[in-house]
């Protein structure tokens, strides 16, 4: 059980991490592998809205992934979205990426390799990462024009479905703390860390949400 400050500061990186970007059609959706069954879910809603034509599921493993996913994330994504009666023929699946710069380079190799010509995307993950993976993608593929998406949970009715909040919240801590750290090392375009949530973020770790992080070297 989270304590209300606690659950306050966890709200605010959550709000944060998302980018508020309304929705259009775009020439492919890409669903970035995780922990979190709910990115397949999301592009396969997405597709029968008409957003896009084609998919994309990126991943590989992670230690958070393996055993959820033994298969390889996009493996299991593309699974999940043929049983929300996507047909197969309209999911591409990239199975070596590791982290989400990979997602996005080892995806743009796949469709440029497939002769697939893309200038934009829906770039589906845990909500909680889209700040990090429009970063991301504004570095490794600038040219492309990008909107982030995911399921419109509230906070606890997120925490309560993935069933780990634990994980969920280290994982949350972990992708802010990639904002700043990123940059730094040119994985990722700048993003403005406001005064709350540098706090917010230094609270979390401070009370032991840490699994998730990175050394700063």
């Amino acid at each position: 059980m989270l304590t209300d400050a606690t659950h306050a500061d966890v709200e605010t990186l959550w709000n944060y991490n998302h980018m508020g970007h309304e929705l259009r059609p775009c020439d492919v959706g890409i669903g970035l592998g995780s922990h979190d069954i709910g990115v397949a879910t999301c592009t396969a809603q997405l597709y029968h809205r008409g957003m896009f034509s084609r998919i994309v599921f990126t991943g590989a493993n992670a230690p958070t992934t393996v055993d959820r996913f033994p298969r390889g994330e996009a493996v299991h994504y593309r699974e999940h979205a043929i049983e929300l009666d996507i047909t197969a023929d309209a999911i591409l699946i990239e199975t070596r990426a590791q982290n989400t710069g990979q997602n996005i380079e080892y995806t743009r190799q796949l469709l440029a390799d497939s002769r697939i010509k893309v200038r934009s995307a829906i770039m589906v993950s845990r909500p909680y990462q889209q700040r990090r993976v429009f970063a991301t993608c504004k570095k490794v593929w600038p040219e492309l024009d990008v909107i982030c998406a995911s399921q419109p949970l509230p906070l606890q009715e997120y925490l309560e479905i993935i069933g780990d909040a634990k994980l969920a919240i280290e994982t949350m801590v972990g992708d802010t703390q990639r904002h700043e750290l990123f940059a730094k090392y040119d994985y990722a375009i700048p993003q403005e860390l406001p005064d709350s949530v540098r706090a917010a973020y230094h609270r979390l770790v401070d009370a032991g949400f840490t699994s998730r992080l990175l050394p700063d070297t």
